[in-house]
């Protein structure tokens, strides 16, 4: 597999111009110049919290940028819309979003995609900052951020040039909450969490004029398990999508911690900080990952499951391969996977640990002090994660500096980036359309499976493009373990399976941080955009299953 290349995963129209959001939100026009917003609604992100304002309220800007050479002049709009319980259509939350529209194009050629983190519990503000919105942020990846002053820069990899984007904030997490008598732990679980977002595509689609426009799914980490859900209940609701990108993927968290699927992770930092048991030192990341992958299903597979018998060359070759002694591979029951009782990763604290250094889970490449007190922080703090550290700083000034005076959205209200209630009341159960639930771990634990989601909704929609895009160096949702996945979903059809491309970058789970790797996923993203939206006859299908969609809902 080199740096970008394909896994082998076998895995009515209406011609009118589409209104801007700041013309459908009650804005002025493009003319009478920008709206700056004042929020004075309290938005809590407790369990129990919820706001009684029901009103649609955002901030318009206009600005533009050049993209591959292209002006574009494009409307910013952050605010709020209102989904409504299906059932009685009254309002249950508000939503904060923010979008980015370029002027004056036509609805039916238009691509809209919508943006997403994980966690759960994450808002969306790393992916806005970070990936392909018209601005990002500017870091030192893999190196840590100084402290500010920070600065932000015009994109030259947004994607904005291909496609309008929305970028959403769950129930719980930025200014998002819910609407009394509603509370924010109800639309904490997979399937609530994903029917509020339909509701919210829905609403955006309804209020913008986009029914007709071609529409995508971008979701990051837990992100992806949201969108296996989301596709096909949007698709169950009459909305179908032209593509989806999968980043960072977890679909089947039966496998998370699978020592086999994160063989070739590990691999790739012992290679990257030069540690390999290997001379000379492989030239190609891609095809000595490839190498390493033939080797985890197949002779390390054997022996996790012999051991404690052992076989010396096996052990030999995964020590070549990590980087680890022998004997403290052998003291790991040969998992490389596992984690000591303070939730530390064995390998990524022992790697340099003669150095004083561990490697961060996010992001191998990037390096921390793991001695004294920096060695006993909490690891499930998440702050302590060197990767998270590197930039943390960087994000939490410049989305306040960006959604305050460029954007020129202000509120009382504290932006909840990272809620951890969200993910501590987090209901994890779920029956795909397949009817599989994975049930109980042995800890009772509830166990998440959408993989056959995706396969569901890629079957019943077989114009639909994904593209599951992984860093090398990602540790928390390794790109082996994702290809597996991939390759074991409940998905027969060859053809179909065709629509399905996976794509690896020497880059962390944010993949985008990397600049030659953002360049290059918006070059692989580019390509499904250009290929979805001229094929014509794809569109003209996707949206004729819409149809047939909601005329049998009437």
């Amino acid at each position: 597999m080199t740096n970008t290349e394909s896994a082998s995963v076998s895995p009515q129209s209406s011609h009118n111009t589409h209104a801007s959001p700041a013309t459908a939100a009650g804005g002025a026009s493009h003319k009478t110049g920008d709206q700056p917003f004042f929020d004075p609604v309290a938005y809590g992100n407790g369990p129990d919290d919820s706001v009684t304002d029901t009103t649609e309220t955002a901030a318009v800007t206009h600005h533009s940028t050049t993209i591959g050479g292209q002006k574009i002049n494009y409307t910013a709009t952050a605010g709020h819309l209102v989904i409504v319980d299906p059932s009685s259509s009254q309002p249950e939350a508000k939503m904060f979003y923010v979008a980015f529209t370029q002027d004056n194009q036509k609805e039916e050629t238009r691509p809209v995609t919508f943006f997403y983190n994980g966690g759960p519990g994450s808002s969306s503000v790393f992916v806005l900052l970070g990936s392909f919105a018209p601005r990002r942020i500017k870091t030192s990846m893999p190196g840590f951020t100084p402290p500010a002053p920070y600065s932000m820069e015009d994109n030259p990899d947004s994607l904005l040039d291909k496609s309008d984007l929305v970028f959403i904030n769950p129930v719980g997490t930025g200014y998002s909450a819910a609407i009394a008598p509603k509370t924010n732990r109800a639309f904490w679980g997979v399937d609530q969490d994903a029917d509020s977002i339909k509701q919210f595509i829905k609403r955006f689609l309804t209020k913008n004029n986009r029914w007709n426009s071609p529409k995508y799914l971008f979701g990051e980490s837990y992100g992806t398990a949201r969108s296996c859900v989301l596709a096909y209940r949007l698709h169950e609701d009459g909305v179908d999508l032209n593509g989806i990108t999968l980043q960072s993927s977890i679909l089947d968290y039966t496998q998370a911690g699978n020592p086999v699927g994160a063989l070739p992770t590990t691999a790739a930092d012992a290679w990257y900080h030069k540690k390999l048991g290997i001379a000379p030192r492989p030239t190609d990341l891609g095809t000595f990952a490839e190498e390493v992958a033939q080797f985890a299903r197949t002779d390390y597979l054997a022996a996790l499951r012999k051991f404690p018998t052992t076989d010396s060359a096996t052990v030999e070759k995964l020590s070549e391969y990590t980087g680890i002694d022998k004997t403290t591979l052998l003291a790991w029951s040969l998992d490389i996977a596992s984690y000591d009782s303070r939730g530390n990763s064995l390998f990524l604290t022992t790697l340099l640990k003669s150095q004083g250094l561990a490697l961060g889970e996010y992001d191998g490449r990037v390096t921390a002090i793991n001695t004294g007190i920096a060695g006993k922080i909490d690891p499930n703090s998440g702050g302590n994660d060197p990767t998270m550290t590197a930039v943390t700083g960087v994000y939490t000034t410049m989305w306040n500096v960006y959604l305050n005076e460029q954007l020129k959205y202000t509120s009382n209200s504290a932006f909840t980036d990272l809620n951890d209630q969200a993910f501590q009341y987090w209901d994890f159960s779920h029956i795909d359309p397949t009817g599989a639930q994975k049930g109980l771990d042995a800890k009772g634990n509830i166990i998440l499976y959408t993989a056959g989601d995706l396969a569901a909704v890629m079957a019943l929609n077989p114009d639909l493009k994904v593209l599951s895009a992984n860093g090398f160096f990602d540790y928390v949702t390794p790109f082996y373990q994702t290809v597996l996945d991939l390759q074991q979903m409940p998905l027969v059809s060859q053809q179909v399976r065709q629509n399905l491309s996976a794509r690896f970058y020497p880059s962390g789970h944010m993949v985008y941080l990397d600049g030659g790797s953002r360049t290059a996923l918006k070059g692989d993203l580019a390509k499904m955009y250009d290929t979805t939206v001229s094929n014509t006859q794809a569109l003209f299908r996707i949206r004729a299953l819409q149809a047939r969609v909601v005329q049998k809902a009437k």
